[in-house]
């Protein structure tokens, strides 16, 4: 419909979704706005509601005392290391196995699936997973936050899916006609025709691994192999353990305005990896999820 034709109500109904979702979207972007905000002003300010929109008494202590720990550095390092090889590990069993599955020459493909389907709704536990994990030899080392849980069920339907939306069958006719193999098909042509759910399997997977904590904490004891999120946890433990054990009230005062400063820039710290890269991914993520999630 042209928008000069357009009625009176549907104008209005128009202008109400914009206020909506410009509503919706300054409550999901407030939050992190004031978190930024507010991990650099005065944090009398801050417990006092004096802070809104910007800054005031800029100060960088929260960061300097986060930045001068050795250890964030570390966790960093660990982090990038477990996200982007994890990431790249997830995503090439997931797209090579959603291929695979998507192919209607695949024997006994129905009941393959049914096992695959059986592993979402059951499953052993912690306790015995653990035990699999320490047999395997992959307590106290990387492979502990790459390798468990690689597979997502729910993940590899969606890109099971899409390859059944997007891939024909007659494109792999006409390409072995031509003396094209399997290996050669998937490199040259269904690799190049999927990027769009590529990306969105790297989004998921890549910020599900960045914010992991719980395999580090139950798989390394060894505080070198420590991700990020782990780093952040200790050292608000340690601080609050610090701030117990201050005896002059006006010293406890004094760190425990550091203290909020330190927790407001640990927010910004570990969520910054994230914010960077979505944008790069933001334009294949809608698409890829409606094809690969929609079969028609």
């Amino acid at each position: 419909m042209d928008v000069l034709n357009k009625s009176r109500s549907d104008k209005l109904f128009d202008w109400f979704n914009v206020l909506l979702f410009c509503g919706i979207l300054f409550v999901v972007i407030y939050p992190l706005y004031f978190i930024i905000v507010a991990s650099v002003s005065d944090p009398d300010l801050v417990n006092s509601g004096q802070i809104r929109f910007l800054p005031k008494d800029v100060t960088w202590i929260g960061y300097e005392r986060i930045f001068n720990d050795d250890e964030i550095w570390r966790g960093y390092s660990n982090s990038i290391f477990y996200t982007f090889f994890g990431t790249l590990f997830r995503v090439s069993l997931i797209i090579t196995g959603g291929y695979a599955l998507s192919r209607k020459d695949l024997p006994f493909s129905g009941v393959l699936m049914v096992l695959i389907l059986f592993t979402m709704f059951f499953n052993g536990g912690l306790i015995p997973t653990y035990l699999l994990v320490k047999e395997l030899g992959m307590v106290n080392t990387v492979w502990a936050m790459i390798v468990p849980g690689a597979v997502s069920v729910y993940q590899l339907i969606i890109v099971r899916t899409f390859f059944q939306n997007t891939i024909p069958g007659e494109m792999l006719e006409a390409a072995m006609v031509d003396g094209c193999g399997n290996f050669k098909f998937f490199i040259r042509m269904v690799i190049p025709l999927s990027l769009p759910i590529i990306a969105v399997m790297v989004l998921f997977n890549a910020v599900a691994l960045w914010n992991s904590y719980f395999q580090a904490l139950i798989y390394l004891n060894d505080a070198s192999l420590h991700p990020l999120q782990i780093i952040l946890r200790k050292i608000l433990i340690v601080s609050e353990a610090q701030l117990d054990m201050i005896d002059s009230s006006n010293d406890a005062v004094e760190e425990q305005k550091v203290a909020g400063l330190v927790k407001y820039g640990m927010v910004v710290v570990a969520s910054l990896p994230v914010l960077v890269l979505y944008p790069f991914l933001q334009r294949y993520f809608v698409k890829g999820v409606m094809i690969g999630s929609v079969k028609g």
